[in-house]
């Protein structure tokens, strides 16, 4: 206690890293702040009455997953209904056709300007994306609660337009708010966000929990979860902090009176390179069901099978959802991480790795080793994101049942990693003790792969 103690003081000593965290504190009060604002024109009266009847807007489907990623937010109604989840598809969509059209390939190669041009284009299409959501969540909000949501019933034009307005801004501020964090802040601001959402719906999903079990007389089996949670969280740990090293040789130069190189260094591959983009991607893609549905009537079949929780826990979803993490794990791991370029790089700095030639050898040799780490890595990664539907079929409650592994869970592990991390550098680069101690160091924040691009 008293090093933690010690190690508060020397973060809050840092004067950058202070104004880093709390300009990123600053930044996450406004977004909460604004995820408990309604919606103009729609009466909080009525989301009340939903919500105490045990109706509410979101449900236990994938629409309650939303729900969750915007911190509630979309249950109530809020100007920040919506949350990041469009920009993730945005930028689903601008990578993928970085993938198939040569355009794009080309833009992407052309360095710090291309990079800009496609951040640009993902923000207009973010624009686009949103507008489309906001259009069906005006209808879902309308076939949930009917015309009693809305106060102003003379102009339901009006009220429709003026809503996608205000959903579109909300989203494109929110975007403001991660760029920001990223930039000025502590941590990566987009994923921050989606992780203080899930943050705030921890605690009323394991109180929950409790007072289920505890009416049912099942405490020891609440007990269980508890320990079986925790396993979960260490396996993902493990899978996150993951690395295969391999080693680099550098040959020994003599300039002068100096002596340069002969040393070794290695190239750490983590198991899982794509850390939780993957799981991302393939849970927004997996959302597209769900939003067509609320185009739908309330009573149709269409609509009550995407929005029930059984199709959550179906065959056919979570294989589909296990398919696409390990194929979004395969592919994002191809977008940051370059064996070519790292070959040459080890080749222009006179490195080699032992028994391996310089070159298209060296390239062939990593790429070898990083497809066959990335397969059992995408396959865990792919059973943790379907972990949740086997606790519902537990019989775990909906609600709690999400933190079993799964798109929050693994989110929550990997931002909280990847923040303290970049706190831990902070202190090391001033000669501070990190926030663990020798071996049990937070790894990751090391020396980047060589040549990767990340």
């Amino acid at each position: 206690m008293k090093r933690f103690i010690s190690t508060l003081k020397n973060i809050w000593s840092i004067e950058d890293l202070r104004q880093k965290i709390l300009l990123t504190l600053g930044l996450i009060l406004v977004y909460r702040i604004g995820s408990h604002i309604v919606l103009p024109g729609v009466d909080p009266s009525t989301l009340t009455d939903l919500a105490s009847n045990g109706g509410g807007i979101g449900g236990d489907g994938l629409l309650g997953l939303l729900n969750m990623f915007v911190g509630g937010a979309f249950s109530r109604a809020s100007i920040f209904a919506l949350g990041i989840m469009p920009y993730i598809s945005a930028s689903i969509a601008m990578q993928l056709l970085t993938l198939a059209v040569p355009y794009f390939q080309k833009m992407q190669k052309d360095g710090e300007s291309g990079r800009k041009k496609i951040t640009q284009m993902t923000r207009y299409l973010t624009l686009a994306v949103t507008a489309v959501q906001g259009l069906g969540y005006i209808t879902y909000l309308r076939s949930i609660a009917g015309p009693a949501l809305v106060l102003d019933q003379t102009n339901p034009f009006i009220f429709a337009l003026s809503t996608m307005i205000v959903l579109t801004a909300g989203t494109i501020f929110c975007m403001w708010l991660g760029e920001k964090i990223t930039d000025k802040g502590i941590g990566n601001g987009i994923s921050l966000l989606i992780t203080i959402g899930i943050i705030a719906t921890l605690p009323g999903a394991f109180a929950a929990e409790f007072i289920a079990r505890s009416a049912g007389g099942g405490l020891i089996f609440f007990i269980i979860e508890m320990a079986m949670l925790v396993a979960i969280v260490v396996a993902c740990v493990l899978l996150v902090q993951g690395t295969r090293r391999i080693p680099v040789q550098y040959a020994r130069r003599i300039v002068g009176n100096r002596q340069y190189g002969g040393t070794r260094n290695y190239i750490p591959l983590k198991v899982n390179a794509s850390g939780v983009m993957p799981i991302i991607f393939a849970q927004a893609l997996m959302f597209i069901p769900s939003f067509v549905a609320q185009f739908f009537p309330q009573d149709s079949e269409f609509f009550i099978s995407m929005q029930s929780g059984a199709f959550y826990t179906s065959f056919w979803y979570n294989f589909a959802m296990f398919l696409l993490v390990v194929i979004f794990t395969y592919f994002y791991t191809a977008l940051i991480i370059n064996p070519t370029q790292m070959a040459d790089d080890m080749k222009r700095n006179g490195g080699f790795i032992p028994g391996v030639k310089p070159g298209r050898k060296t390239a062939d040799f990593i790429d070898t080793v990083l497809s066959r780490i990335t397969l059992p890595g995408s396959i865990f990664l792919g059973l943790v994101a379907i972990l949740p539907a086997f606790a519902m079929l537990a019989g775990v409650n909906t609600q709690f049942a999400i933190f079993f592994g799964g798109t929050s869970l693994l989110i929550l592990v990997a931002v909280m990693l990847d923040t303290l991390q970049q706190i831990e550098s902070h202190l090391l680069m001033r000669h501070y003790d990190g926030l663990m101690k020798g071996s049990s160091r937070i790894k990751g924040r090391g020396p980047a792969p060589v040549g990767a691009s990340m």
